[in-house]
């Protein structure tokens, strides 16, 4: 049972394990940190706190970004998309966003770099 309210419930789409994506973008430098996976109740004791709370699909649990690394994300905002499958949460990154240490899970393999 989550505590999700269901007028925010009602308008997400899900995968068929019941997941949204969730961009994580630096509220103040805009740069975008990762992406991670939430459920309703990673969304609802994520708006309950304002700590970023998502659901690890390869762990089977709820982790708080920082609890243990102490790189921590104080969520400032959530936004749902047009189409309601994919947040974004606007947040105040505490320390490197990436698991490897990097700033960014983004800062690793350009696939495509602009023109010069």
């Amino acid at each position: 049972m989550t505590n999700l309210d269901p007028r925010i419930s009602g308008q997400l789409k899900r995968t068929p394990d019941g997941l949204v994506p969730a961009i994580v973008q630096d509220a103040t430098s805009g740069a975008v940190l990762m992406l991670a996976w939430m459920d309703d109740e990673a969304l609802a004791r994520t708006l309950a706190t304002r700590r970023a709370t998502y659901w690890s699909r390869s762990r089977q649990q709820y982790w708080v970004k920082g609890e243990t690394s102490g790189n921590t994300q104080a969520v400032r905002e959530v936004r749902l998309d047009c189409d309601g499958d994919t947040l974004l949460l606007r947040v105040d990154q505490t320390g490197p966003a990436c698991h490897t240490g990097a700033a960014t899970c983004f800062d690793e393999t350009v696939l495509l770099a602009e023109a010069r």
